[in-house]
């Protein structure tokens, strides 16, 4: 493999913490879900939900970066199911808050048991749009990732960053959201809670929406 300089490492490292930041910053249900868990359930809960968004998205960048073309394919053919998947689960988190008291979760921290559930629903919900992939493919390719510069350390740098520019926005995000949470009273939590499901059936909805736009329409 070519020689990489020291100083281009660091740059793919820095890279890839841009790239983490930019894929994170517009992540929508997830966000909410994040900030959600923060509210209703302390910091912890919302870091590991943004931690369990940054490892799927680290995901995407192994296989971009490494041009693990089988696995993207493999991904990108069962997108529909995928798709479906997170729309379930989408609307069961969402339907599921307007039935559940807004102020039950904010009187424990979570055990050890529920963070680890907080993470694997968020990885799941993230590594159900495989279509990210080609986004990091893009990415890549305009920050100068092709050709003699695609090495195996420079791929495994970049996709470090990617990691950790996504990990600092989730950190960021749950943190702001538990400094706030300490200012709520009832009256907001309960319509943080109706909010925050209904945007949740509704990035649902429109999930299954645009599934059916797309082989039905």
């Amino acid at each position: 493999f070519p020689r990489v300089g020291g100083r281009m490492l660091v740059g793919f490292l820095l890279k890839g913490m841009a790239v983490g930041l930019v894929i994170a910053v517009p992540a929508g249900p997830v966000g909410v879900l994040c900030i959600r868990r923060t509210i209703f359930h302390g910091s912890l809960a919302g870091f590991f939900s943004g931690l369990g968004a940054a490892t799927a998205d680290a995901v995407f960048g192994i296989i971009a970066g490494f041009g693990l073309t089988v696995v993207s394919d493999w991904l990108l053919g069962y997108k529909d199911w995928l798709r479906i998947g997170g729309a379930g689960f989408l609307l069961y988190i969402g339907v599921s808050a307007f039935f559940h008291d807004p102020l039950a979760g904010t009187r424990s921290q979570r055990d050890p048991e529920g963070l680890l559930a907080d993470y694997a629903s968020t990885f799941a919900l993230t590594i159900t749009n495989p279509v990210t992939i080609l986004a990091f493919l893009a990415i890549f390719a305009a920050i100068g990732f092709t050709g003699e510069e695609a090495t195996l350390g420079g791929a495994a740098l970049l996709v470090l960053g990617v990691w950790l520019g996504s990990l600092m926005w989730w950190a960021a995000l749950s943190l702001g959201a538990g400094v706030l949470r300490l200012s709520f009273r009832r009256t907001h939590l309960v319509w943080i809670n109706r909010g925050s499901g209904g945007i949740l059936v509704l990035s649902g909805v429109a999930l299954i929406g645009s599934f059916l736009l797309e082989h039905f329409g």
